[in-house]
């Protein structure tokens, strides 16, 4: 992810050991006895993770629980990111003065089948990626990119964001997205200045797809 994000987020990804590293009693807590252990192992790496970013900020070791909706709670003055995937996780984070919302998301280069698809896609995003070279999974990063906007959005807002309420457009040689959030979404918004365009960064390799973008605070 390091390639996606501006310097002034600190990216870490997972290694081998990181997926059963330790954790601290209260992400322990949050992950429960009976937490299946696919479940385990990517909430592990998501937290050693999330905590070599964190000191890679100048952060101490800290602990970074889950709210109730399950995304985690980052220290006073940072905010941050976590995704996972098969075999790949990594966390981003950043100091508030500086970034007001960062987001991340992999996913599994894979097509999606038609039913998700259509709740995925808008119809003039599918129209646009009919016309985008062969080879890639569009859908599948048009996904990824929403998820993205979601960890940037919801955040801030505290509202949920539907696929359909930010429309994508991809730039294939540039490698970049730019998102833009429904007006009736924005108009509904509980704060007073929620994000309405969301530019990010994407990369696609043959198993995995990777999407981050960054909100400058300010």
């Amino acid at each position: 992810m390091r390639d996606l994000l501006p310097p002034a987020v600190a990216v870490a990804v997972a290694g081998t050991a990181d997926w059963t590293g330790e954790l601290l009693p209260a992400e322990l807590a949050c992950l429960g006895e009976r937490a299946v252990e696919s479940r385990r192992r990517d909430f592990t790496a998501g937290r050693v993770c999330a905590r070599r970013a964190l000191a890679a900020l100048g952060v101490p070791p800290v602990a970074v629980p889950s709210a109730t909706d399950r995304a985690p709670v980052w220290p006073a003055g940072i905010v941050g990111a976590i995704t996972h995937t098969r075999g790949y996780c990594a966390a981003a984070a950043a100091r508030s003065g500086e970034i007001r919302a960062v987001g991340l998301d992999a996913e599994q280069h894979k097509e999606l089948a038609p039913g998700v698809r259509r709740l995925i896609c808008l119809p003039a995003e599918e129209a646009i990626l009919a016309q985008l070279p062969a080879g890639t999974s569009w859908p599948a990063v048009i996904f990824s990119a929403k998820e993205t906007v979601y960890k940037i959005w919801h955040p801030l807002v505290g509202t949920w964001l539907d696929f359909h309420d930010a429309h994508l457009e991809l730039d294939p040689e540039a490698g970049t997205f730019t998102a833009r959030i429904a007006p009736a979404r924005v108009a509904a918004a509980p704060i007073a200045d929620p994000p309405t365009v969301i530019h990010g960064r994407f990369a696609v390799e043959p198993a995995l797809i990777r999407t981050a973008a960054a909100l400058a605070a300010g």
